[in-house]
């Protein structure tokens, strides 16, 4: 069985998105600046994204990021060609997803890792963004890994990643990556 992934860009001072996150602004209003490392940034951090994403089986989202993001992802997702199955979890499906996608609509956190773990094949499932569905995963331990892609600077920016403190599980730091704009944790957090 693959490994479960949390996944977040996060700003030094522990933000994960700007103030102002709306489908126009998914990431907010400058926000996606966290993301620069991944779509603007060196060789390196190209390599450390394809990495990740090479292992990857299914991806599990919440709604909030779903909806704040499907206007770029479109049908493919965020993996964009290689089409890796998403697993948004919600209290309904919206009206308006796209044909042919990669979406299924799942009610409960535990529904939607048990359908990502089964289609993932024994490759890893990937938890992405927003704070509050990183909170749930941890909260029930059901997270191995977390990856936390440390940007430089402060974001001045309003969705802080509430997921770690308070969470019952404890992480230790597993490995360190440093690409020239930014460094990356991983910590298995004993789950």
């Amino acid at each position: 069985m693959g490994t479960v992934i949390f996944d977040i860009s996060m700003s030094l001072d522990g933000f994960i998105a700007a103030s102002g996150m709306t489908p126009d602004l998914g990431m907010g209003d400058g926000g996606e600046a966290l993301h620069d490392w991944a779509f603007a940034g060196s060789e390196r951090d190209r390599e450390l994204l394809e990495q990740a994403g090479a292992g990857l089986g299914a991806v599990i989202a919440g709604r909030r990021t779903y909806d704040n993001s499907i206007k770029w992802w479109d049908a493919d997702g965020p993996t964009g060609p290689a089409r890796v199955p998403v697993f948004v979890v919600s209290h309904g499906t919206p009206g308006d997803v796209p044909e042919d996608g990669v979406y299924t609509f799942v009610g409960d956190i535990r529904s939607a890792l048990d359908a990502a773990r089964t289609r993932a094949g024994g490759k890893d499932v990937g938890i992405m963004g927003g704070a509050d569905i990183a909170r749930q995963y941890l909260h029930d331990g059901l997270v191995d890994e977390i990856s936390i892609h440390l940007v430089p600077g402060s974001s001045a920016a309003a969705h802080r990643c509430s997921a770690m403190p308070g969470s019952t599980s404890t992480c230790d730091s597993r490995a360190q990556r440093w690409s020239p704009r930014m460094p990356q944790r991983t910590f298995d957090t004993g789950s």
